[in-house]
């Protein structure tokens, strides 16, 4: 029993220090992560002791929760139907939320060892999409802080029942003996979404890390959203 207790505490404190260091992370491409997560605790503690305070009448007035739970430990997204899950590849999910109100958009947010971050973005449209311009805060903030251009244009990857053309653009922060650490945007409209993704990693450490969790979202949102 004891080795089991011991067990259970270690990952709790590895699952702990993951989490504590998206929230500490000062980085800029993760300014959007460290605002949420502490929005979701911000939340928390005001729901907490208003439910004390005003009671039912206050649950009454409450924004609904963009997600609903699955029985796998997804979180669905209930406008658009995409299913944050709980794992994607070595990647675990930390929170889900409000990205931009005024918009509509909504967030999941993951990170793996050793500094690897992956959020993705579902917002609302009504009208064409231009991932580019769409994308252009995140550019523009990158290349405020000296990151580097790396590579730009269209990519295909492949997904059921047809593969998806996603727009990307990445970005190398920095390097440190042989790795490159770099940050990649991508975009792409499914119906009248668009669905971002922004991801964190080393090259070449966490290149198949990174591509696999490219590939998952986008091949999710075909699944999920353009083909309900």
């Amino acid at each position: 029993m004891t080795n089991n207790l011991s067990a259970k505490s270690a990952k709790t404190t590895q699952r702990t220090q993951r989490v504590g260091a998206c929230i500490a992370s000062l980085r800029p491409s993760r300014t959007l992560g460290v605002l949420c997560a502490k929005k979701v605790l911000h939340v928390l503690s005001v729901a907490v002791l208003s439910s004390i305070i005003l009671g039912p009448a206050f649950a009454q007035d409450a924004a609904p929760d963009p997600f609903t739970d699955t029985r796998d430990g997804g979180k669905r997204h209930t406008a658009s139907g995409f299913v944050c899950p709980a794992k994607i590849g070595l990647f675990e999910r930390d929170a889900v939320g409000e990205a931009d109100p005024s918009k509509g958009a909504d967030f999941c947010a993951y990170s793996a060892l050793d500094g690897v971050y992956g959020t993705i973005k579902l917002t609302p449209l009504d009208g064409p999409y231009d991932a580019k311009s769409a994308l252009a805060p995140g550019f523009i903030e990158q290349e405020g802080t000296g990151g580097k251009r790396i590579s730009d244009g269209l990519a295909t990857l492949a997904a059921r029942p047809a593969p998806v053309i996603v727009y990307a653009r990445t970005y190398e922060t920095a390097k440190l003996e042989d790795l490159h650490y770099r940050v990649v945007f991508a975009g792409s409209q499914f119906r009248n979404w668009a669905v971002e993704t922004t991801i964190e990693y080393a090259d070449p450490r966490d290149t198949p890390v990174e591509d696999e969790f490219l590939h998952a979202v986008y091949a999710a949102a075909e699944g999920e959203i353009a083909g309900k």
